[in-house]
């Protein structure tokens, strides 16, 4: 049964506050050729505004979105295919920058063939002119949230539709670059099954999710509540509890490695709201093993990065896509101006021919490059396991906090055992004596704040998740209140000065 998919109007309905939809739309001024009078164009474009009841493929305005002022543009499939031309362009142009000017979040709900072919090369380059408005629009730290609908191919998918900050897409809605009639048409053959399907865009990490409009509407309400959450401000509170029984090292490691332990998972559920779940790095590979997110802690917004033991123990260990996925986040809150959480909760990066090939050591060395020089405010936990490189390239942060067993360590102590001594035995010795306890780091000056487990995470998840969501919210509406480049100068005076007294 082909499902029933609503057409622009509908959807605009679905989007916004009901009763709050106000038009920006002029009438469009066609094109004097080819769509003279007369022409074989202009009888298309009448019959299509007969028939649709709209003037063009695109319509735009604003409207409430739980009550906040959001800009909206959404093509009509309808109308001409949804298929983008000089004057559908325009009207989509004029939509984004005035959306800029006037500082609101854009959502758009691209469904279109593509470039209007009825217009040639002219309508063709329109893509550049929408792009470019969209990339001012992003520069000028605004959320630009994206639903794909059924179909969304060709230029259209090539440029506005691959933009968002979030992107969402129809279940079951063709999305791909070539549309499979044109494949067809020139290779004579089909063009593979399920590959141009929003589920399939999914599993390789290309949009974040696949949901109803219904349920797109609820992303995008909890997204914009983290993206245009206040910065300024925010309340620290008091300061949070900092008792710390004391503990031996491999204690606490063996207590890190507990499957019943809370993850990042468990601290976004019970210490976090407006959760919105992003999926890959948006250009193809995805890793289950790190987790990015948008959150509050508190009041407090932030990107979260956060690495999750348990898949990497099921699916993989953490991989060269991995940290691209990190990296997306870092470039998020970075474009946005959010505060970044990054958690750290790793055994140690894959050791294996593909992530060798995939270039692991260098997304390590990038990560660490853009973290470190991230513009924005950022806060680090070690919340468990910190083994090796994968716990390193998430580690450079304004501020650090370490879970009471959490732990650092160049690698596992069953590594550097059997690089010592060709033998895990020595494990816990070497544990002991590398100094990897969160008390070891906070005198070392690696960790600023340890959290407190009473007596151990795994006994109470949710009251430590919600100490540790506490303590974030304090450490983050800090550092919101520091100037940037006074914030970034102590960070990097913060690294350049460890192991020097």
């Amino acid at each position: 049964m082909t499902p029933v998919r609503p057409d622009a109007r509908t959807l605009i309905d679905t989007f916004l506050d009901p009763g709050t939809w106000v038009s920006w739309d002029e009438p469009p001024a066609d094109p004097a050729d080819p769509a003279a009078p007369g022409s074989g164009y202009a009888e298309e474009l009448a019959a299509a505004r007969a028939k649709t009841g709209y003037d063009e493929s695109v319509i735009s305005g604003e409207g409430l979105l739980e009550g906040r002022r959001v800009a909206i543009v959404a093509c009509e499939f309808s109308f001409m295919a949804g298929s983008i031309g000089v004057a559908a362009a325009e009207r989509l142009t004029s939509a984004v920058e005035r959306a800029t000017a006037e500082g609101l979040p854009l959502l758009a709900a691209p469904a279109s063939g593509g470039t209007r072919m009825q217009e040639g090369a002219v309508a063709f380059v329109q893509m550049v002119k929408i792009t470019a408005a969209v990339a001012a629009h992003r520069a000028a730290g605004l959320p630009y949230v994206v639903y794909l609908r059924h179909p969304t191919t060709g230029g259209v998918f090539a440029s506005w539709g691959s933009l968002g900050h979030v992107t969402a897409a129809e279940p079951g809605a063709l999305i791909g670059f070539l549309g499979p009639r044109v494949f067809e048409s020139l290779h004579g053959y089909p063009f593979p099954e399920g590959v141009q399907v929003s589920e399939n865009l999914f599993a390789h990490g290309l949009v974040d999710a696949v949901v109803s409009a219904q349920d797109a509407r609820g992303i995008a309400v909890r997204a914009l509540a983290v993206l245009c959450a206040p910065r300024a401000g925010l309340d620290p509170g008091e300061e949070p509890d900092g008792r710390i029984p004391a503990i031996e090292a491999w204690d606490a490691i063996s207590r890190s490695r507990r499957d019943d332990r809370p993850g990042v998972r468990a601290l976004l559920k019970l210490g976090a709201s407006d959760v919105t779940p992003l999926h890959g790095t948006g250009v193809g590979e995805n890793d289950p093993g790190l987790i990015l997110a948008l959150a509050r802690f508190g009041e407090a917004p932030a990107v979260v990065l956060g690495q999750d033991r348990r898949h990497q123990r099921i699916d993989a260990p953490l991989g060269p896509a991995g940290l691209r996925v990190a990296r997306r986040g870092m470039h998020l809150a970075s474009e946005l101006g959010l505060p970044l959480v990054t958690v750290i909760d790793t055994a140690g990066a894959a050791l294996s021919k593909a992530a060798e090939e995939g270039g692991l050591a260098a997304e390590i060395a990038r990560s660490l490059a853009d973290l470190v020089m991230l513009d924005a405010p950022t806060v680090c936990l070690l919340l468990g396991e910190g083994a090796g490189g994968a716990a390193l390239a998430l580690l450079p942060a304004d501020r650090v906090l370490c879970a009471q067993h959490g732990w650092l360590s160049p690698l596992s102590p069953e590594g550097a055992s059997a690089l010592l001594y060709r033998s895990v035995d020595f494990a816990p010795e070497i544990a002991a004596a590398q100094g990897v306890r969160s008390t070891d780091l906070r005198g070392n000056g690696l960790v600023d704040r340890i959290i407190p487990e009473f007596p151990d995470a795994a006994y109470e998840p949710e009251a430590f998740c919600v100490r540790v969501a506490r303590t974030l919210e304090h450490e983050i509406a800090g550092l919101l209140s520091q100037a940037p480049a006074d914030r970034l100068a102590a960070r990097l005076a913060r690294y350049r000065r460890l192991g020097t007294g």
